[in-house]
């Protein structure tokens, strides 16, 4: 199964998947076809997408069962101890304060402290 999610892009480029694939919504495209024919839609995709943003999701052999690409997102895939997880950026965040997984911050959590000292 393959999914390519379309935001934003032009309408020749919605036309184009749907010889492909069937849309279900709109930018919203779904349907089965070969690694080879998937690969030629990814960078057609990627080509033709101009301002836009674009998602791809499909079927592999691993413990998610599924891997992702993106274009032009601002959320990124992040590799986890073996699994993709898709990072969000924090708008409220300055970029340089900005955890990561790799980097939590220091000290106690607030269920920690609830926890510890007895507090509601």
């Amino acid at each position: 199964m393959t999914v390519i999610i379309l935001a934003n892009c032009p309408s020749g480029l919605r036309g184009f998947l749907t010889r492909w694939l069937l849309e279900i919504s709109a930018g919203v495209f779904v349907g089965a076809p070969s690694a080879r024919v998937r690969e030629a839609l990814w960078a057609e995709v990627r080509q033709y997408a101009d301002q836009g943003r674009a998602l791809l999701v499909h079927q592999t052999n691993n413990e998610q069962g599924f891997t992702f690409h993106t274009h032009d997102h601002a959320w990124r895939p992040v590799d986890h101890e073996g699994l993709t997880l898709i990072q969000r950026p924090n708008p409220t965040a300055p970029q340089e304060e900005t955890r990561t997984l790799q980097n939590p911050r220091p000290g106690w959590s607030n269920a920690a402290k609830r926890r510890r000292f007895g507090g509601r």
